[in-house]
């Protein structure tokens, strides 16, 4: 079995450049990089901590990651709905995960990250919300580097297939059935996710065309997924209009609280169907999606890439509705 010494031998390095080759030290130059993987790749070699799997028939190993740049129950509710879904199927397949937080990989070049992740054995990715400001993620997926499935980014091509729901739609049926319930809606107020991502792009332009279709004046604000933000923004603005539009359930969350505080009431919706909601005690309209089948449907996606298939979109299911206390504690 080939050693770390043989490869530090091979590369003309000492064993300890190897091992930091192998862990992704910045502080290695691009020349010794490329020389100990080089001679990684055709000595063939194998860390330890994976020798063992690698020695079965067939081995793949996914690497799961995940945005958690906004500090919230928001996104940590959503986040762990996804990997106990990943979770589940990889024991399913008898497939190996490693998770990793997206912002591991800020200040790494392209080569670096894709380095980073083979040294992990990883063949494979599920992405989740791919962020625009992860370039270079989304070289990988360009480069199809990786046999890959994108949760909630329109991405596909030969080895990559994405997972979501259809946002613009979700986004333009929550805001119209709040519009129709309530009868003065000739002012809205939207608080939009953030600036360029895909999903907050859809559920924008959804809103644009519901303004089209009926005739409103649109004010749009960016709260960035932020409660604190959207209460800010309804403290400055929510007087002026008759109704907020909120592109997640906590920018409606914020919302509501902040009406609250002005002692008015505007009609608000969300976006996602977080249990959070449930707790508020006010019946809001949202898009309730199951994060949890996602990510199964994600897994599931991934492993008929491994066994040969080729890159898709699949759409998936979401309903309007309203979130009850009683929908969300445990019996």
């Amino acid at each position: 079995m080939v050693s770390i010494n043989d490869v530090a031998k091979k590369a003309g390095v000492a064993k300890s450049t190897v091992s930091k080759v192998l862990n992704n030290y910045q502080l290695i130059s691009e020349e010794t990089r490329e020389k100990v993987e080089k001679a990684v790749k055709e000595l063939g070699y194998v860390p330890n901590s994976v020798a063992v799997s690698l020695s079965k028939k067939e081995f793949n190993r996914a690497g799961l990651i995940v945005d958690i740049r906004h500090n919230s129950q928001f996104i940590d509710e959503i986040s762990m709905q996804y990997l106990t879904g990943a979770f589940e199927k990889s024991k399913e397949y008898n497939i190996d995960v490693v998770t990793f937080f997206s912002s591991q990989f800020d200040g790494m070049t392209f080569k670096q990250v894709s380095s980073y992740l083979k040294s992990q054995r990883i063949n494979c990715l599920i992405i989740y919300n791919l962020s625009i400001e992860n370039i270079n993620l989304y070289k990988l997926i360009e480069n199809q580097e990786f046999y890959s499935v994108l949760v909630d980014s329109p991405i596909v091509n030969t080895g990559t297939s994405s997972v979501s729901i259809d946002h613009y739609k979700a986004q333009y049926d929550v805001a119209k059935k709040t519009m129709v319930e309530n009868t003065v809606n000739n002012k809205v107020l939207y608080i939009a996710g953030g600036r360029g991502g895909y999903v907050s792009d859809q559920r924008l332009e959804a809103i644009k065309k519901l303004k089209e279709d009926l005739g409103f004046d649109l004010m749009v604000e960016y709260g960035d997924y932020n409660e604190y933000k959207a209460r800010e923004i309804v403290f400055k603005w929510g007087k002026d209009n008759d109704i907020v539009v909120c592109a997640s359930d906590l920018l409606a969350i914020g919302s509501v609280f902040a009406l609250t505080e002005l002692d008015i009431f505007r009609p608000v919706c969300g976006f996602d169907g977080i249990s959070l909601m449930g707790y508020t005690k006010i019946a809001m309209n949202t898009v309730k999606q199951n994060f949890f089948q996602k990510s199964k449907q994600a897994f599931d996606e991934l492993k008929r890439l491994l066994d040969g298939g080729t890159g898709r979109h699949i759409e998936m299911p979401y309903k309007i509705c309203k979130i009850n206390y009683m929908d969300v504690i445990q019996k």
